[in-house]
């Protein structure tokens, strides 16, 4: 008997936002998602806090971490006041962007929730609805100057499109249980969302591809140093040439077997596509399936807590 192939072209954008500016942040995004609809990707997705930009200043220059910066205050006003809310007119038009071209959108925002910002993946379906809503559970490091924690209830892929599609963001791709809550919900299709896909983050994504017996979208951006913000003083040594890359990209198409499909392409904005073939998902489970035949739930147990936050 004949079994009916299910290959879902994807797309990685690989593109830089307009740092601090939601409403060019949207039309490049818009201009990017057209891109990729043109070449026939039923899922387009971008990288960390793409909307409107990950905080790389944070790392980057000279005292932005330190208690009443008065640069990294206005910068901070400057990113709450460009965040997206959920709901609100920002959201509604990636809704109506996914919906005119009928495609599945997975967008990493600044979600702003009253004076809180929370690191957010968004999943649109190709009808428009907000499929998904996760936010980062923990912050790393400095970013948890900025950034508030998520909650358990979005650790489960949802159906859209025809296949299960989650994600992460960024090192809870080293959590083992929020991989594993992950996994468990039948992921066919993750997005790893990375600001950068440097060489430990491609460790990761390859790893959580073979792991989870999934296809993985790794996703980076592009940031340059002429666009740190002008609030910040300038870090000259490393800033000689203002279109150096501070984040190069990297983004990258891998199959269940850890294998690259795409990419990974470093130093450029482009769109990463590929067709993933569903069907080896089941064959590569033969020898490896965590939450199968190569589970062990007589010896562990293992529970999410899905509680939301306060604000919903």
């Amino acid at each position: 008997m004949l079994v009916a192939s299910r290959v879902v072209r994807v797309a990685a954008l690989q593109a830089a936002p307009a740092l601090l500016d939601l409403p060019a942040s949207l039309d490049r995004l818009e201009e990017w998602t057209r891109r990729a609809a043109k070449d026939e990707a039923r899922l387009v997705a971008v990288g960390e806090t793409w909307l409107t930009g990950y905080p790389e200043w944070l790392d980057e220059s000279p005292g932005a971490a330190l208690w009443g910066h008065a640069g990294a205050k206005a910068v901070f006003e400057r990113l709450a006041l460009n965040s997206v809310e959920v709901p609100g007119p920002a959201a509604e038009r990636l809704a109506k962007l996914a919906r005119g071209l009928k495609v599945t959108l997975v967008v990493g925002v600044h979600e702003r929730a009253g004076r809180t910002l929370y690191n957010t993946q968004l999943t649109y379906g190709p009808d428009g609805t907000l499929a998904r809503r996760h936010r980062k559970l923990m912050p790393t490091y400095h970013e948890r100057l900025i950034w508030g924690q998520g909650a358990g209830d979005s650790l489960a892929a949802v159906p859209v499109d025809g296949a299960r599609v989650g994600g992460l963001i960024c090192w809870e791709h080293w959590m083992p249980l929020a991989r594993q809550a992950m996994h468990d919900s039948g992921e066919e299709i993750h997005v790893a969302a990375w600001p950068g896909v440097q060489e430990m983050h491609q460790v990761a994504s390859r790893g959580y591809a073979f792991e989870g017996r999934c296809f993985v979208l790794a996703v980076g951006s592009i940031l340059r140093w002429k666009d740190m913000p002008p609030e910040l003083p300038p870090v000259p040594e490393k800033a000689k040439d203002p279109d150096a890359f501070m984040i190069r990209g990297g983004s990258a198409i891998i199959a269940p077997d850890g294998r690259y499909l795409a990419g990974p392409v470093f130093d450029e904005e482009t769109v990463v596509v590929a067709d993933c073939d569903l069907a080896e998902i089941t064959r590569e489970s033969l020898t490896l399936d965590v939450s199968g035949h190569y589970s062990r739930p007589d010896v562990f147990e293992f529970r999410v807590r899905p509680r939301r936050p306060a604000d919903g």
